[in-house]
């Protein structure tokens, strides 16, 4: 009898470019789908190790490095944006499969690029001005008045890279702050907002979308603390903020799941604010609160297959972010008496050490209500410290 070949499956292979929270939520997605993942990461130590089927430690921005990792995957994901966009067109070039694609990193992770390919897009955006040096920086301000916003075109993130300049005499020190005379800067006009939205859209490969429902974010010092879905807006707000969101990630034309935050002004209108090539911070409360999560619908996009449904599996959900309260270990405290809470979903993110304001996990909670969500998940957050004895 002749010898029959034994066929094996062979998983698909997910490489993602950093090893933070973002890279572990979505290895989590993947292998729900039963994917591997390799991770490519500056240091020995990072949160998705823990899930990771392989990894390399490299310089992510080094095209040899980029090189070892698409030579091993199917697919190679971002978990940040901050990864030199000419390496990464070396992967394309090399015919390796990268999405999203070097050009929309390129756009998006200089903000005034980003904000003028939204303008080309005719979508809205404040008023905003390259300035190379201080003098520009005067003339903007008098065109759009003072305030204005000060911003370094690439790496600020959290609020790290933006200074409020409220009159003339402020530049000089806001310019030193954000090393204008070695970093790039640009000026946007100072939005009187009346609510801080965010809108998480995956894009599939052939074009097709999915919305995730508008949220609510709240924030402190430039840094989210707390989501709220569904967004307190009326349904035509929400519909406007949505369709704004979807037209801005076709304008990139940006694969896989994309934030996009905006502002609602004391008269109603809708401004984009800045916009995220990846899965974000605002739309973590799709894990538990979502038929598809916006890691799930990721790695469907980026693999090819089909979107799922971004329903709510309830009628409100509220996401509260975990953030250091001073410098030690990344180890939670009080973690049991947090487990206690009936209803709250904790992540906890692995890190190792905590500093001021760092994400270090979160607390969501599904509710009848946005208030029982959030009494939830409260009550949960409140009992969790980093880096901080009690």
């Amino acid at each position: 009898m002749a010898n029959l070949a034994v066929e094996y499956y062979r998983p698909p292979t997910l490489g993602i470019i950093g090893g933070g929270q973002l890279a572990k939520m979505t290895a989590q997605a993947a292998f729900q789908l039963g994917c591997e993942v390799i991770v490519l990461e500056r240091k020995k130590e990072f949160p998705a190790h823990s899930l990771d089927t392989d990894f390399l430690i490299g310089d992510w921005d080094d095209p040899n490095y980029l090189l070892r990792l698409a030579s091993k995957v199917d697919v190679i994901t971002l978990e940040n944006e901050f990864v030199d966009a000419e390496s990464l067109a070396v992967v394309e070039r090399e015919g390796y499969k990268l999405l999203p694609r070097a050009e929309c990193i390129r756009i998006v992770q200089d903000k005034l690029w980003q904000k003028q390919a939204l303008q080309r897009a005719r979508l809205p955006v404040p008023r905003f001005a390259d300035t190379p040096n201080q003098r520009a920086v005067f003339a903007a301000a008098e065109k759009f008045g003072w305030p204005i916003l000060l911003k370094k075109r690439r790496n600020g993130y959290d609020g790290k890279g933006n200074a409020t300049v409220k009159s003339p005499k402020e530049l000089e020190k806001a310019w030193k702050q954000l090393g204008g005379e070695a970093n790039d800067l640009y000026v946007e006009e100072f939005c009187s907002f009346s609510k801080e939205l965010a809108v998480m859209i995956t894009r599939a490969q052939d074009g097709a979308e999915a919305s995730y429902p508008v949220v609510e974010t709240t924030q402190h010092d430039h840094i989210c603390h707390i989501v709220t879905a569904p967004a307190s807006i009326s349904k035509e707000v929400a519909a406007r903020a949505s369709e704004i969101a979807r037209r801005a990630v076709a304008a990139i034309d940006g694969v896989g799941t994309m934030g996009v935050e905006l502002f609602v002004t004391s008269n109603g209108e809708i401004l984009i604010n800045e916009m995220a090539p990846r899965v974000h911070n605002s739309g973590h409360y799709t894990i538990e609160a979502c038929v598809c999560s916006q890691f799930d619908n990721h790695v469907r996009a980026v693999l090819g297959w089909p979107l799922g449904s971004t329903a709510m599996r309830a009628p409100a959900a509220v996401m509260i972010n975990l953030l250091g309260v001073g410098e030690g270990s990344g180890q939670p405290q009080n973690l049991p008496e947090a487990l206690r809470v009936e209803g709250a979903h904790i992540h906890i993110y692995g890190k190792s050490q905590s500093a001021p304001g760092r994400k270090m996990g979160h607390v969501t909670a599904l509710g009848g209500s946005v208030t029982q969500a959030r009494e939830i998940a409260q009550r949960a957050a409140d009992r969790i410290r980093f880096g901080a004895r009690e």
